[in-house]
């Protein structure tokens, strides 16, 4: 091959292999910029770390949370003082011979004046405020006092005892009523508990729902309580216990304690139950109950067993009764009632005051080895009184207070023992006393 045409393919290849060696380089550089561009790697993450934050505090979107101000803000203006003053008498001015004794030394030991504290939850705007029966018990006034400074003379609508709820009313405008949670709370929750304890003012407590439906504790007949661990304290009773959006879930009502103080376990009751005595006060001044006139005792259950045992049994049956005119008798298991099972005493206590009376209830009873069903309309429960057995004195010789060794005084010889002790007290003579001994 000439030179000529050797010069010639080699000016026909020059281009490609430019063409290639270009191509080549731009390959190159564009891997070595897409490996630098690529982040380092990182652990991984919760996925809410991504998310942002909102410090815009906007109630409807309470999800990531950073602050309970909303909800706090919110219920706090619905969340009132309430100051009771009660007139306590001197048990010792029933004594004529005390008394004579107190009024020659000129002192005067007349009824004295007892103040106490709790809370209370503005429920309308008509000024109905929802607080503990206790709270307000044998008050002869009660104030009570808003969020804003202001203060108002309250007047009780009714009280039910039996769940330890009260209404009362106050004569004033520009309320703001609390909003009722309509979903039920579970565990786990956000809780807030909001009220006065120890009379230090409005303060609000953080914690979770550690449980709900609790029964059996024996503070009320009707028992269904949240438990938190929301720190609640004396003079907290009758206040409110809210969600994180702000809304009422429970009326706080009592601790266990054994310091007095918090310990990390409150009750509160629910607003299922709140709503339905609430109602019935404002509606007829008084809660209807459904009744059937037993006493009844759960099954015993021994936590050693893998058999469970259900049932109530009944005790005892009150003449006249409901229970009575069905034909149920003293030594039946019952099973269930309308289709629910009755695990306990309190389930079934529980059941049968949230209905109305004049209901009839489907009752499955065990009666020895046989199961039947019995048909039980209820009656209004009766109304809860406070029953004083009468004092009656000893008739034990020893329990008699009488000379020693010496027998019984006679009529005569106490009036005359009282008399010298009047005589003794007005002359100002003291007795003489023996020293204690060392």
């Amino acid at each position: 091959m000439s030179a000529s045409s050797k010069t010639s393919v080699i000016w026909k290849i020059l281009p490609w292999l430019l063409l290639i060696a270009v191509l080549a380089a731009f390959i190159w550089v564009y891997i070595g910029q897409k490996t630098s561009q690529q982040p380092a790697w990182e652990p991984p993450r919760n996925e809410s770390d991504s998310i942002a934050l909102n410090t815009g505090r906007d109630s409807d979107k309470p999800e990531p949370i950073v602050s309970y101000h909303n909800a706090v803000a919110k219920a706090s203006r619905s969340v009132v003082n309430i100051y009771t003053t009660q007139t306590i008498q001197n048990p010792y001015m029933n004594d004529p011979i005390l008394r004579r004794f107190y009024e020659f030394h000129g002192q005067n030991p007349q009824a004295g004046q007892e103040t106490n504290l709790g809370s209370g939850v503005i429920v309308s705007k008509d000024g109905y405020i929802v607080t503990n029966a206790h709270v307000i018990a044998k008050a002869d006034e009660i104030v009570v006092g808003l969020n804003d400074g202001r203060k108002a003379v309250a007047t009780v609508v009714g009280t039910d005892p039996d769940s330890d709820l009260a209404v009362i009313k106050v004569d004033m405008t520009g309320l703001e009523p609390l909003t009722f949670r309509e979903t039920p709370i579970e565990v786990g929750d956000v809780a807030l508990a909001i009220g006065n304890p120890f009379g230090v003012g409005q303060t609000v407590t953080q914690g979770i729902i550690s449980a709900t439906g609790r029964t059996g504790l024996g503070v009320n007949t009707f028992e269904d309580f949240i438990q938190t661990d929301a720190a609640i304290n004396p003079g907290n009773s009758g206040g409110a216990l809210v969600d994180a959006r702000g809304e009422l879930v429970g009326i706080n009502t009592l601790i266990f304690s054994r310091s007095g103080g918090s310990m990390g376990i409150g009750f509160a009751i629910p607003t299922a139950l709140v709503e339905q005595v609430m109602n019935a006060i404002i509606k007829d001044g008084k809660v209807s109950r459904g009744w059937l006139g037993i006493e009844v005792l759960s099954q015993l259950r021994d936590p050693s067993q893998l058999e469970t045992t259900t049932g109530v049994v009944v005790r005892n049956i009150i003449p006249g009764s409901p229970a009575a005119k069905s034909g149920l008798k003293v030594g039946d298991v019952i099973l269930s009632i309308d289709g629910v099972e009755m695990t306990d005493s309190n389930a079934l206590i529980q059941h049968v005051a949230r209905k109305m009376p004049n209901s009839v209830l489907k009752v499955q009873v065990l009666r020895g080895s046989e199961n039947m069903n019995i048909d039980i309309a209820l009656a209004e429960r009766p109304t809860q009184t406070d029953v004083v057995a009468p004092m009656e004195m000893p008739t034990d010789p020893e329990l008699l207070v009488e000379p020693e060794n010496g027998p019984p005084l006679t009529d005569e010889q106490r009036a005359q023992l009282r008399e010298e002790l009047i005589e003794l007290f007005e002359n100002g003579a003291r007795p003489k006393v023996d020293p204690l001994p060392q």
